[in-house]
């Protein structure tokens, strides 16, 4: 009989440190942030940026290649979490976009955001007949607009500056510029020297400044050209790509260049996911590989 008690006693114990543990948990992800949340997923080879800000906006810059990304939204987000508010395809490559269709399927997106290049692969199409059946706003970003996500935090789009439609997919990639108070985050997709050049020319220096660049196009020669990394002058470069790639991303080149300018390179081939907190003053890093 007393065993009998001492085992209800120990499971009813059991059974409130649970709940107890459960409310904390739950009043942990419901409390008002007070940080920006920026992570470099690893996808492997391909881009997806998840932007969380003070006040839990949640934005998803690109997704990767198919069925990489949900795992690693797991680790970011709160587990009963099924909403994101936009994502923004950057262009319409497969290792920007081919996660979005388990995106769309495991979470509510309110809105899309893209630079309105043509895709003509099937993946795209589909991507682009989904949003479309579920009835989410799909907006062409233009420079000059500007989201506000809460608490402070900001994005600016600097690029696409016009119709970019008939332009190669990389040209023509969504750059934006995430700020809050004194941390901003470069974002630019697959944007070419080319592009970095236009904004260059649209913009001073002192608008492209960030604390951290996210190096253009999983860090190939094609993109971080010197004018553009001595605008940005950049503390830390993130580079977002698969180990031991056939494209040889990151290229020697750019790593050559951001050593040469004293940036701090972030890999996810390497450290695995890449996570800046930041309280708008400093910013810590932390991985998750």
């Amino acid at each position: 009989m007393f065993s009998k008690i001492k085992k209800q006693k120990l499971f009813l114990l059991a059974f409130l440190l649970l709940v107890v543990n459960f409310f904390l948990f739950y009043l942990e992800f419901q409390s008002p942030r007070r940080e920006l949340i920026f992570a470099a997923l690893d996808v492997g080879q391909g881009d997806a940026l998840y932007v969380e800000s003070p006040t839990g906006t949640q934005i998803l810059f690109d997704a990767g290649p198919p069925r990489k990304v949900l795992g690693q939204l797991s680790r970011v987000m709160p587990p009963f979490d099924r909403t994101i508010d936009a994502i923004v395809i950057t262009n319409p490559d497969l290792d920007h976009i081919g996660g979005f269709a388990d995106v769309l399927e495991a979470y509510k997106v309110e809105k899309v955001f893209e630079p309105g290049t043509a895709g003509d692969s099937k993946v795209y199409q589909n991507l682009k007949a989904e949003i479309k059946d579920r009835n989410i706003p799909d907006i062409v970003v233009r420079r000059g607009m500007r989201l506000h996500l809460g608490g402070g935090a900001v994005i600016d789009i600097l690029f696409p500056d016009r119709d970019v439609s008939d332009w190669t997919t990389n040209d023509g990639s969504v750059v934006a510029r995430l700020a809050y108070g004194n941390t901003s985050i470069m974002l630019t997709g697959d944007a070419s020297v080319d592009t970095e050049r236009i904004i260059l020319e649209e913009n001073t220096a002192a608008r492209l400044r960030s604390t951290v660049l996210k190096a253009g196009h999983h860090g190939s020669r094609t993109s971080t050209s010197a004018a553009f990394l001595q605008a940005v002058a950049p503390d830390y470069a993130v580079i977002s790509t698969g180990a031991d790639n056939k494209y040889g991303h990151p290229h020697q080149e750019t790593l050559k260049i951001l050593n040469e300018f004293g940036v701090k390179i972030l890999r996810t081939d390497i450290l695995g996911a890449i996570i800046l907190k930041s309280n708008g003053r400093n910013v810590r890093f932390s991985f998750l590989k």
